[in-house]
């Protein structure tokens, strides 16, 4: 690993970026309130705007489909990229630069070479590309011309033409201020007998590998020339970048149109990608040099959502018996797929290239949708190996297909398909359906597919400066153990949740306890007449931090037809907008409140752990604060209050509206304690327990008090 981006500058680049502006990239906004925009829901399909977006908290929510987050998440989402490329992709846009932490100066090393790798990689796109349209490369032309290619349609897909001598590309890296070693690493050249390097790739055209953000990480290259005795494709070879096993290439053309229709069609070649997406078939992608298997299968899967919710993978082969045996290797990595698997197989002997050139657009397009279930294709080419006009043929035949039956995820489906190889084979259904339950019974090891391998986990608590907050001896605090670093979860490391349960923290007024932040925070900006103004990170005592959950439960968001649900809801929505409109006295009654639900708890963490750290003032830095003291399951429900329009018409009305949700906040509070000290007073003997039983009357009138204070406070 090339160490943790610096939590500083994940921050800070958040903060900098303007998310409305990144939205409008993909989605048209317009104005819906004080300083609130919407527009239609990129994430599903609607008629109806109800995507929002809050610049000022750098947050956005669907109210449709539930989709929240920030300018990284949408990054995430929109371009399919991973937590770490979206912060170097957003801070290289700001010219921003970036520092990396948790590992050793080799580590630093690594992240600075991958850089100038793909730095490489870009300029040598740029040269194979202008050299296309070189005297020397009329071959090239040529050969493009006869798939049916345009100069348009080269320069679409970055088609270029490496140059037939032995240091073109070297001699134009070189100048471009490239060193050796980092040339070597790119896998474009390869070493001499005198210790040198020559380009690997010579006389041939050049098709640029990308990743899905667009990076070039690799080359295809086609054979073009009759003296060539190389191979008729070579790639680049196994490199830091590029890993053949995990690459598709077309996957960054195509990666909008598979998300938006959940379908993805994997064909064979380059030409092959070029000509479908020419063709209309926009979603269509290839592997390099290698056959399918499971790490295309983690990128096809992430692409289309395969969760259960829908989605097709189409795969075409040509009609010969290497197209056939393809496909039958394909029916091996059917069951990583949720989604329904078809297969199209193109007649006489062509690819989708040839299709288009003989045929047209339209045969192409017709190509794939005639295609069928993987498994139909798969029992039927099993049952021709077999002579079905003898019983032993028949027998073998049932045998065989029985386990390709048995694999088949939907019940009804498979139940079909036993009939439907009954009537095939001529035998009873009763037959069939027994050779099918033994297959199912005793699974062939070959219908295994490799699992993925585990993400690698990293202990934080060994990392200086992200240690997790957890138990000082010292003050006997007991905090909840909650990790800080969830931004570099997305990284892929595994932060495992907090367990145990929170007592309530004492904590002395202006103390600071180094690795337990302070639970509450005097709010410079409204504070009560004759109250204390006291400056951030100084708390009250006796502040109680929420009660923490069986971490295992589920956070799951309450009907907002729950009165209590209302409530709650409405005062995270308050201090997360509004947190400089809170009186002190109200965030400490908010840091002892007790929330029903687990989701709100969480959040009320997150917000207490702000409010311990930094004046509250609403904006990004704000949410920033809340975020790193909640639970990252929550930072989705943080964005979609944070953007969730409040009932009032104007600012004059905000501080009104704020006081009256906090003061229902706390009657809330006030009920939710009388009623649990009603029930312990009707356990108690009021004579055997008399003092008790006392003591509890006289807080229930003193609560009564203060529930009345707070209504007509309230009211006024």
């Amino acid at each position: 690993m090339a160490g943790l981006i610096r939590k500083e500058d994940i921050d800070e680049v958040r903060s900098r970026t303007d998310i409305r502006e990144i939205i409008e990239g993909y989605v048209t906004l317009k104005t819906a309130g004080i300083g609130t925009f919407k527009g239609l829901c990129p994430f599903h399909d609607e008629r109806t705007p109800s995507f929002n977006v809050r610049p000022a908290m750098g947050t956005y929510h669907c109210f449709g489909c539930g989709e929240s987050g920030d300018v990284y998440s949408f990054m995430m989402a929109m371009e399919h990229t991973s937590f770490v490329e979206t912060v170097e992709r957003l801070a290289a846009r700001l010219n921003y630069e970036l520092h990396y932490e948790g590992g050793g100066g080799a580590d630093r090393y690594e992240a600075h070479q991958r850089r100038r790798l793909l730095d490489a990689h870009k300029v040598a796109a740029e040269f194979y590309e202008k050299q296309l349209y070189s005297a020397e490369a009329g071959e090239a032309q040529r050969f493009l011309g006869a798939k049916g290619f345009t100069p348009e349609d080269a320069k679409k897909f970055g088609v270029g033409y490496a140059p037939r001598g032995w240091d073109n590309l070297y001699k134009h890296l070189r100048a471009a201020g490239f060193k050796d070693e980092e040339l070597r690493a790119t896998g474009m050249f390869s070493d001499n007998r005198s210790g040198g390097m020559y380009d690997r790739f010579r006389g041939r055209v050049m098709w640029p590998i990308r990743t899905v953000a667009g990076e070039t990480i690799g080359f295809g290259a086609r054979r073009i020339y009759e003296d060539d005795q190389g191979p008729k494709y070579l790639n680049t070879p196994e490199t830091s970048l590029y890993k053949k096993s995990q690459v598709l290439y077309g996957i960054d053309l195509a990666k909008r149109s598979m998300t938006k229709s959940k379908r993805v069609v994997i064909v064979e070649g380059y030409t092959d990608v070029m000509a479908a997406h020419l063709a209309g078939v926009d979603t269509a992608v290839a592997t390099c040099g290698t056959a399918f298997g499971a790490g295309h299968i983690r990128v096809v899967r992430r692409m289309i959502t395969d969760d259960g919710s829908g989605g097709e993978i189409v795969f075409t082969f040509d009609g010969d018996a290497a197209g056939q045996k393809a496909a039958m290797a394909a029916f091996e990595q059917d069951q990583s797929f949720v989604a329904q698997t078809y297969v199209t197989i193109v007649e006489d002997g062509m690819d989708p290239c040839d299709l288009r050139l003989a045929k047209g657009d339209a045969a192409v397009r017709a190509l794939i949708e005639a295609k069928r279930p993987l498994f139909e294709f798969v029992v039927e080419t099993t049952l021709k190996a077999y002579d079905l006009s003898t019983i032993e043929g028949r027998v073998l035949a049932m045998r065989a297909v029985a386990p390709v039956v048995a694999g088949i995820k939907d019940r009804d489906l498979r139940s079909a398909y036993m009939r439907r190889v009954s009537g095939m084979l001529g035998m009873g259904l009763d037959e069939v359906q027994r050779a099918v339950a033994e297959a199912q019974r005793n699974p062939k090891p070959a219908r295994s597919v490799p699992s993925a391998p585990a993400e690698p986990s990293v202990d934080y608590a060994a990392l200086a400066g992200y240690a997790v907050q957890g138990v000082n001896p010292e003050a006997a605090v007991v905090q909840q153990a909650q990790p800080v670093q969830q931004n570099y979860q997305a990284q892929g490391y595994q932060v495992q949740p907090a367990q145990g349960a929170a007592a309530s923290a004492t904590v002395q007024p202006g103390v600071s306890q180094p690795g337990v932040p302070q639970t509450a925070m005097a709010p410079q900006a409204a504070a009560q007449p004759g109250s204390q103004q006291l400056p951030p990170g100084f708390v009250s005592p006796v502040v109680q931090v929420p009660v923490v959950q069986d971490p295992t439960v589920d956070f799951v968001m309450p009907s907002i037809q729950d009165p209590v649900a209302r409530v709650e809801r409405a005062a995270l929505e308050s201090v997360l907008q509004l947190p400089q409109l809170v009186s002190y006295e109200q965030w400490q009654n908010f840091a002892r409140s007790k929330f029903r639900y687990r989701v709100h708890r969480e959040i009320a963490a997150g917000v207490v752990h702000a409010a311990s750290h930094l004046a509250p003032a609403a904006g990004i830095q704000w949410l920033n604060a809340v975020r790193e003291g909640a639970d990252p399951a929550v930072h989705a429900a943080i964005a979609q209050f944070s953007v969730e329009r409040l009932p009032v018409a104007n600012d004059q009305q905000q501080p009104f509206y704020v006081h009256g949700v906090m003061c229902s906040l706390q009657e809330a509070q006030i009920a939710r304690r009388k009623s649990d000290l009603m029930m312990h007073l009707q356990r108690l003997n009021p004579e055997t327990e008399a003092l008790e039983y006392q003591a509890v009357q006289r807080e229930l009138l003193d609560l009564e008090r203060e529930r009345r204070a707070l209504r007509s406070s309230s009211s006024a």
